[in-house]
């Protein structure tokens, strides 16, 4: 490394907070490993619990199977929903199949889901702005597919097109980036100048808090490194967020060994941040790997105090495995 000299800009690195686990992926993660505990191996889970690759992993040793669908898992079994939310049609699935079910659904995306019911249960045209695909885009537009249309940023604002002007609605995926979502709304403002928002934000407040610290530190960072999964959804806006704030660099990586050295080049304020799935061992470990390359001195930039908790799903208070076996009648 050789010695520093008076001229060598001093090596730092901005550690984000709030950064990492939200409330709603505590409870999922916890309410899955209680599940193992209470009612031993295998538990099944249908899509990923969260969107992080190292908790999937973890899980899995500890005996949690993952599904795509719901007709993999054998009947008579337990399977979880992911912290994403599903579609009514799952929970219909899963009676079929004579499963028990803990239903691990964020509230947050729970409160979502009741909006999409009442908006559509008054008739109105609702626009979901989210990313097409995502397992949570998936579940709301579940709640009332004839009434919901999809809005996938606000270029797809031109093709929308609703039966009447006047009764419309916005809602959105929670994890999507702030600012992006206030400009799909504004493009959709334009268009239907009627348009009526959600009695709340449906952005949640970690996804909100995430940002904030992002753009703070953006700033004054020459590179970013956000700990975090390619399929969460909420660490790419990340990603984006540093960017857009002037970071002249911002790299998704899910283990410290993923960053590459040529990164460094130059830069000598190093921003860190987590995803809402990502366990702060993995932040811990880029922290260390940054270290061992100069960057000792970290200071927080600290953009809220978060105190939110979720009560775990009530499943988790009975005995599910003689349910289980009472459905299906062995």
């Amino acid at each position: 490394m050789g010695r520093m000299t008076a001229s060598t800009p001093a090596r730092r690195v901005l550690l984000a907070a709030p950064r990492g686990y939200c409330a709603g992926v505590d409870r999922a993660v916890i309410a899955v490993e209680k599940a193992l505990e209470q009612y031993g191996a295998p538990i099944y889970v249908r899509h990923e619990i969260v969107h992080n690759k190292y908790v999937v992993q973890t899980l899995e040793r500890k005996g949690a199977i993952f599904v795509d669908e719901t007709a993999e898992v054998p009947e008579g079994s337990i399977v979880m929903f992911s912290a994403h939310g599903v579609a009514p049609v799952v929970h219909e699935e899963a009676a079929a199949r004579k499963l028990a079910t803990i239903d691990a659904t964020c509230p947050l995306v729970t409160k979502v889901h009741k909006e999409a019911v009442r908006f559509a249960s008054e008739d109105y045209d609702i626009l979901l702005i989210g990313h097409d695909g995502h397992e949570e885009v998936i579940g709301t537009s579940g709640e009332a597919p004839e009434h919901i249309t999809l809005v996938d940023g606000p270029e797809d604002v031109a093709n929308v097109e609703v039966r009447d002007p006047s009764k419309v609605v916005w809602l959105s995926q929670t994890t999507l980036s702030v600012d992006e979502t206030m400009e799909t709304v504004g493009a959709l403002k334009e268009k239907f100048p009627l348009l009526i928002s959600p009695p709340s934000d449906d952005i949640c407040y970690a996804t909100q808090n995430r940002q904030i610290a992002v753009k703070q530190m953006g700033a004054e960072a020459d590179l970013v490194i956000v700990v975090g999964s390619k399929n969460s959804s909420n660490s790419v806006r990340l990603v984006e967020v540093a960017l857009g704030a002037g970071a002249r660099d911002a790299h998704l990586v899910d283990f410290a060994e993923e960053i590459d050295e040529a990164w460094l080049e130059g830069v000598t304020t190093v921003g860190l941040t987590s995803g809402a799935s990502v366990p702060e061992v993995l932040v811990e470990g880029v922290l260390e790997w940054l270290s061992q390359r100069g960057f000792e001195d970290v200071e927080i930039v600290k953009a809220a105090e978060e105190s939110i908790t979720f009560s775990l799903p009530k499943e988790l208070r009975r005995d599910l495995r003689a349910e289980a076996a009472g459905l299906s009648g062995k």
